[in-house]
């Protein structure tokens, strides 16, 4: 892989049934599991790869409230208190600092709209600040004349490399089975509901079903007539060398998006621009992209026709609970960054910040994003499959608003208070007829 990730020990014995099944290892598949075992249920995670091996452990490891989509923001507002609360539980370093978030710009309708998005946010529990051009300069610290900022001093960061594994071995600890290199195949239904699982280590049974499969969810899901519309878009990032502290947690600005890490280096990308595979899941769902597509958000993507088409999470196919599935062909989605944005980012970085010169990349790595088309996750039991529930869609916000959504997960099964209204989530808000909101903030 092009990542490092802690490892995470597979649990001793193999179960032959649990009260819930979670598919994928992500933070959202762990962050589930975890809170299912802390409540005692029984439950069992299969992880065909490694855990955060693919986007949990690629992302930038932000975790903001701030510039969220709304129906977002009451997921995102919990988050950051679990966050707080997991390292001490769990008796881990997570990564986690609540070391604050700064964005920066040179457009006066960013300022527009930040005003207009903070008075809403206000309306649900979070404030953040608004920068005039001077403070913005004054915490930037470059030479460019910003128009103003905003800066939400209450968000942070986490290691991707250690936190969804440091959250599956607190998992473990209370009585989860973790299992890795171990793909669900296929779901064993009867009387018209789920009745367990079939591994490529054979049958689990289980009542429940928690999809948390990322780029894999969409396809997964089409061989029960489910349909959800995904999109997975290619982002690059990349490791700095260790250099000096011009930021000590998150910054972005038009071009550059940049978060100290813990060992004196730094994540870097450039916003909004990423990749998209021409595929027949996304041709399928062409469609309910298509606010999307006419958004600013899709003059960012490039377009490509490759072997992505033939053979990935957006390939088509079908596949039995005997035979080789294709969550055992790619174990780990392991593409390879975008070399163009990589020139443009190290060029934006030591042109912005002066005493980075002579930085260099340490390594760089690509990932899949799972995108819907309004940048809302899929949060929902399947009506036309009771027992199964897709937690999916969450459109490269995931890593941050992981701990929220696994609890939201964990209280939608076992039938708990809601912390947040759940309707927000539902997939049949995509369904024919119904109109798709347009992308609001990322």
């Amino acid at each position: 892989m092009r990542i490092k990730v802690n490892a995470v020990t597979d649990s001793p014995e193999f179960p032959v049934a649990v009260d819930v099944v979670v598919i994928g290892g992500g933070i959202i598949g762990t962050s589930t599991a975890y809170e299912l075992a802390k409540q005692g249920v029984s439950v069992a995670l299969f992880e065909k790869g490694v855990i955060a091996g693919e986007q949990s452990g690629r992302n930038w490891g932000w975790v903001r409230q701030q510039n969220r989509d709304l129906y977002e923001l009451p997921l995102a507002i919990r988050s950051l208190q679990r966050w707080d609360e997991l390292g001490e539980e769990i008796g881990t370093d997570l990564g986690f600092r609540r070391s604050g978030i700064l964005y920066g710009t040179l457009s006066e309708a960013d300022l527009t709209r930040w005003e207009a998005w903070g008075r809403q946010a206000k309306q649900i529990g979070f404030a953040s600040h608004l920068l005039s051009a001077r403070e913005a300069q004054a915490r930037i610290g470059d030479d460019t004349a910003w128009k103003g900022g905003v800066w939400s001093p209450t968000d942070g960061r986490a290691e991707p490399s250690q936190a969804a594994p440091g959250i599956a071995a607190g998992a473990q600890k209370l009585g989860a089975f973790i299992h890795q290199r171990c793909a669900v195949r296929t779901l064993d239904i009867s009387a018209g509901r789920v009745s367990g699982v079939w591994t490529e280590r054979g049958l689990v049974k289980t009542s429940w079903v928690i999809c948390c499969g990322g780029a894999w969810s969409s396809r997964f899901c089409k061989q029960y007539g489910i349909a959800l519309p995904s999109a997975n878009i290619l982002g690059t990032a990349f490791k700095t060398t260790a250099a000096p502290e011009v930021v000590k947690g998150c910054l972005s600005l038009p071009n550059l998006c940049i978060r100290r890490r813990q060992d004196g280096s730094y994540t870097v990308a450039v916003p909004g621009r990423g990749q998209l595979d021409l595929a027949p899941q996304n041709i399928r769902y062409a469609t309910k992209f298509y606010p999307m597509y006419r958004s600013k958000i899709a003059k960012k993507l490039k377009i490509r026709l490759n072997g992505s088409f033939f053979n990935g999470p957006e390939a088509a196919g079908s596949w039995t609970n005997q035979g080789l599935s294709p969550f055992e062909k790619i174990r780990v989605l392991d593409p390879k960054p975008d070399v163009e944005l990589l020139h443009e980012a190290i060029k934006t970085l030591v042109e912005r910040f002066p005493s980075l010169k002579g930085v260099a990349i340490d390594h760089a790595w690509g990932g899949w994003i799972d995108t819907t088309p309004d940048l809302v996750p899929v949060i929902d039991e399947m009506e036309s499959l009771p027992g199964l529930f897709i937690a999916s869609g969450f459109s490269g916000h995931g890593f941050g608003i992981g701990p929220g959504a696994g609890l939201l997960c964990a209280q939608l099964v076992t039938g708990s208070p809601l912390y947040t209204d759940a309707a927000p989530y539902r997939l049949a808000r995509f369904d024919k007829g119904n109109a798709i909101r347009e992308p609001q903030m990322m």
